[in-house]
């Protein structure tokens, strides 16, 4: 190899390397950074996250483009899409929730790849490290619930002594709740029954087949299963048996007695703000994967109407700290 071309080489190299530490800002020629956003399916959950993330952005006044998909629930899908980015020349690419995140990750190396509502990032594969690392484009927000907290929280109310719990076999965000529940169950010293489902046409049905076995059910912020809320629900609701779910954002309307969780559209600011650093030159890897820790970014959830109902009385301790009380089928925020 000339001494020409070894410079022109390690110019180039260098060049390239410049660009990745530097995020996204001289990614789009013409000043406008495009953004691909790739959610796994819609649901309250992710579509708040993905309204957070471009209400963010635009209120901050940045130069942005939206290219907005939905997985509709298929990883195949997931993966078409990612694929679709590539081709319509993406200079950042978002992936809420695990299966769209993992699929953007497997196919872009040289743009930022940002997460958002991933329980557990490096248990799903997309970074070795939650501090991140200049090795890695990825980088992102969390959504990982004190699953323990939330399902002492049950107990202690309901006074149950068997959780049900459904999840999705094939989301790596489900199975790694539904074993967090399982884990925080044991550790309490109450029995766990749990029932798998591959999609959420399968979620009534798996709720059927545990509503007599339990004496409440808990349901995480599996995107499958808390996609068909309502129908759990309403079975839990038959049965006369309690109902928790993590997210919040889905309850309204629903006789769900506990809600306890994100609110997940600031999680979507807070997504928002992070690809705010990378336009800005942040380098992705070093971004790390973030988890939301201020309490204002929580809501407590009670449903005064169900309690009636189930001959529940919750302790004013825990009223005096909830975002929302339900009562006479209105809202009330405290």
């Amino acid at each position: 190899m000339t001494k020409r071309l070894i410079t022109t080489v390690l110019a180039l190299i260098c060049a390239a390397g410049l660009v990745f530490a530097g995020g996204a800002s001289e990614a789009a020629d013409d000043g406008v950074t495009k953004i691909g956003i790739s959610k796994l399916m819609s649901h309250p959950a992710l579509d708040s996250v993905e309204q957070g993330v471009q209400d963010y952005l635009n209120e901050a006044g940045l130069p942005v483009e939206f290219e907005l998909q939905n997985a509709n629930g298929d990883i195949s899908t997931a993966a078409s899409i990612a694929q679709q980015f590539r081709t319509s020349g993406c200079d950042i690419v978002l992936g809420i929730a695990t299966g769209t995140a993992q699929a953007l990750a497997n196919i872009f190396t040289d743009i930022p790849v940002v997460f958002a509502a991933v329980t557990d990032p490096v248990d799903a594969g997309l970074v070795s490290s939650w501090e991140g690392s200049a090795d890695t484009n990825v980088c992102g927000v969390s959504d990982a619930n004190p699953v323990e907290q939330q399902i002492q929280l049950l107990v202690d109310i309901t006074g149950a002594q068997s959780i049900g719990n459904i999840y999705a076999s094939g989301e790596a965000n489900g199975v790694n709740l539904m074993e967090q529940a399982k884990a925080a169950c044991e550790k309490i010293g109450v029995e766990f029954v749990e029932v798998a489902v591959s999609n959420s046409s399968e979620v009534r049905q798996a709720a059927q087949s545990i509503v007599n076995r339990v004496d409440a059910i808990y349901i995480a912020t599996d995107n499958a299963v808390i996609s068909a809320l309502p129908a759990i629900d309403q079975v839990c609701s038959d049965a006369g048996i309690p109902l928790f779910s993590s997210d919040p954002s889905g309850v309204d309307g629903l006789e769900c007695l506990i809600s306890w969780g994100f609110d997940y559209y600031s999680l979507g600011l807070r997504t928002g703000q992070m690809i705010e650093e990378i336009i800005g030159g942040a380098n992705p890897g070093l971004l790390g994967s973030v988890v939301l820790d201020d309490p204002a970014d929580f809501e407590l959830w009670f449903n005064l109407d169900t309690a009636a109902k189930l001959g529940i009385e919750i302790p004013q301790e825990y009223l005096d700290s909830a975002s929302v009380l339900i009562q006479d089928g209105q809202q009330v925020r405290q």
